[in-house]
């Protein structure tokens, strides 16, 4: 009986010394501890992270304050991160970043909704929406890669990920991500890399990269850019009967590229209508939206639109799968 009774103290003593641990203010991993905080909270008790808490306090509209509440997945570069981002582009500083491009920027990083690692991981590679905001008001698209590790846009990391809040989570990352371009998503999605290969072929007397990654407020962006992916161009040498892109002859590349292009316009799926007529740079097609959005040329092949609305800043991008000919 005494036994039990002295072990009963000691399970007492052992439940109160948890207890206490539990509550103190000290720095634990602890999804509990975690969730006390909002977004902006957990950023300011990380120190990796110090540089993003004072450009949140330069930005735009004071952005920090929308992290206190709401529910947002913050994708959180550490400060690594924006020293490399300060030297690339050129600023001594944070303070010498234009406040309203350093709040679009940082809106690039924020997701509406919580979304944890594993629910990124386990996904199909493929497109999220972000906070920031084209010239038009439309949302941009941020590409996440999960075939080796997760990577956003082609450039940054996942390096600590699921830090939970009251209002989401925050996922840090190696990177400041900019705002895409139309480039920007053709050479990190996999499904255009025979795209970007043939954008990039040595011989092509238009430079079609420095062309599309043209500034928004620059003619001729923005772009409308209806995209063969890969299966597209395998079906295009099979239909050509040819065993390479190589063994298309430059101005045919050139003249075919061209008619993928739409200048001076951000022309959503939404926008097609039935029987109307686009301008490419290359020539006139025909868009139809009844039965699913799709694109006729001149031949009367039909490219079928599968993907749609993968917004940048410069412009926007439908995925095809028939390439459009002249």
């Amino acid at each position: 009986m005494k036994n039990l009774f002295k072990l009963s103290k000691i399970i007492l003593l052992l439940l109160t010394f948890f207890t206490v641990l539990s509550c103190s203010d000290d720095k634990s991993d602890s999804p509990f501890i975690e969730e006390s905080k909002n977004i902006l909270e957990i950023a300011v008790n990380e120190p990796d992270l110090s540089n993003l808490v004072t450009a949140l306090g330069l930005a735009d509209g004071n952005l920090g304050s929308l992290l206190v509440g709401g529910e947002y997945t913050l994708l959180a570069p550490n400060n690594f991160a924006f020293d490399l981002f300060l030297t690339n582009n050129g600023f001594a500083s944070l303070e010498d970043v234009p406040s309203d491009l350093l709040s679009k920027i940082l809106l690039n990083h924020v997701i509406s909704g919580t979304v944890n690692s594993t629910a990124l991981t386990s996904a199909v590679s493929g497109y999220a929406t972000t906070n920031a905001t084209n010239m038009d008001g439309d949302n941009l698209s941020l590409y996440f890669n999960t075939s080796s590790g997760l990577k956003f846009n082609g450039v940054s990391k996942l390096i600590k990920a699921d830090l939970f809040a009251i209002n989401g989570i925050v996922h840090v990352i190696d990177k400041v991500i900019g705002l895409p371009t139309v480039v920007t998503f053709v050479t990190a999605d996999p499904n255009f890399s025979t795209l970007a290969s043939a954008l990039t072929r040595d011989d092509l007397t238009s430079d079609f990269v420095s062309i599309l990654s043209t500034g928004s407020t620059t003619y001729p962006a923005p772009f409308t850019v209806f995209a063969p992916i890969n299966e597209a161009f395998n079906g295009l040498l099979t239909e050509l009967d040819i065993p390479s892109l190589l063994d298309i002859d430059e101005p045919t590349l050139d003249a075919v590229l061209k008619y993928h292009v739409v200048g001076g316009a951000n022309v959503l799926v939404s926008d097609l209508t039935d029987n109307l007529t686009i301008t490419t740079l290359g020539g006139d097609i025909t868009a139809n939206s009844t039965g699913g959005p799709s694109l006729t040329d001149s031949t009367g092949r039909v490219s079928e639109i599968i993907t749609s609305n993968i917004q940048a800043n410069n412009g926007v991008i439908h995925a095809i799968n028939k390439v459009i000919l002249p």
